[in-house]
């Protein structure tokens, strides 16, 4: 019999592209890590649409072996999630092998993060370099609005770069994000932001008028790179430059490093998990769940300030 297996990968592959809007690199993934269970099923004469449970779990344990991080098995595990249940939605199947795996156990590190005082400090050199004149403020007054922007919504550096040029007419305190899968999301900015994002459209405005040949981009950080927009690295590459001007550790800030800073810092001032989640674009709560540890110390410090007995143990030392 024809093994069919590559031919319901392409069906998986055209689904998760059309209806769940994944992006091409996921794809990517998907079809990587699905050929590989294929080919080791394959050896052992088992098609990939009628392996059993034992079969993937067999897999696992193979990448387990030859030294795959427990990162890249669980990678490997959710690829196959996804196929299976697809297969059983279509009723290609009537079951789901995978319903039974266990997930490889994995440490979770902890997020870099920044503390409050050393934003700060980025957010100050980036503002009193902004507030010079001199030929080239344009571009300072643009990596303020991008910090600004940036640790006022906790965006993804990719939805940051990306903003179109028409967040420039909006009136209010609420931005638009258009994030993962397409999906929007709504967050608030700061007052700074919003001044930041004022000040850098002005001067932006002016410089297209007084430019020989002005250009209308979509984009509000406008670049000659191929999307049209400021490339991540750049900004990151900037980002670090910034850091050593304000006497900080470049090696411990990124763009990255920033989102994490904003939701430790809500956390820590009493947000609530779900909020965090729903600003940051996570569609599921476990993916949050990373900064409980900002939360369990929190609530440590409630308990040590607030508990009356933790109160009369201080008298008592």
């Amino acid at each position: 019999m024809v093994d069919l297996g590559r031919v319901h990968v392409e069906s998986f592959l055209e689904m998760m592209s059309a209806e769940r809007g994944a992006a091409a690199n996921t794809l990517q993934s998907y079809e990587r890590d699905l050929d590989d269970i294929r080919t080791f099923l394959k050896e052992r004469s088992i098609r990939l649409t009628e392996a059993a449970s034992a079969d993937l779990a067999a897999y696992l344990s193979s990448l387990a072996r030859k030294g795959f991080k427990p990162s890249s098995q669980a990678r490997r595990l959710a690829a196959m999630r996804q196929f299976y249940k697809f297969l059983y939605a279509e009723g290609l199947r009537t079951d789901d092998p995978t319903g039974i795996l266990d997930a490889p156990k994995k440490g979770r590190p902890l997020p870099k993060t920044m503390g409050v005082e050393e934003v700060g400090r980025l957010l100050s050199q980036a503002e009193a370099e902004a507030e010079d004149a001199s030929p080239g403020q344009l571009q300072r007054l643009r990596m303020l609005a991008l910090l600004e922007l940036l640790y006022a919504t906790g965006m993804r550096v990719s939805e940051l770069v990306s903003l179109p040029a028409r967040v420039l007419d909006q009136e209010g305190r609420f931005l638009m994000i258009r994030g993962k899968g397409n999906k929007e999301r709504l967050v608030p900015l700061s007052q700074s932001a919003i001044s930041a994002l004022k000040s850098y459209g002005r001067l932006l405005a002016v410089e297209n008028a007084a430019a020989k040949e002005p250009q209308e981009s979509p984009w509000l950080f406008p670049s000659v790179s191929k999307e049209g927009y400021l490339p991540r690295q750049v900004f990151a590459r900037d980002l670090k430059n910034l850091a050593i001007r304000a006497g900080l550790t470049p090696s411990l800030i990124s763009p990255h490093v920033m989102r994490h800073a904003f939701a430790s810092h809500l956390l820590a001032n009493g947000a609530d998990l779900r909020v965090v989640q729903e600003l940051l674009g996570h569609s599921d709560i476990s993916t949050t769940q990373i900064y409980t540890h900002v939360l369990e110390e929190r609530l440590q410090q409630l308990v040590q300030t607030h508990h009356p007995l933790a109160k009369q143990a201080k008298k008592h030392e």
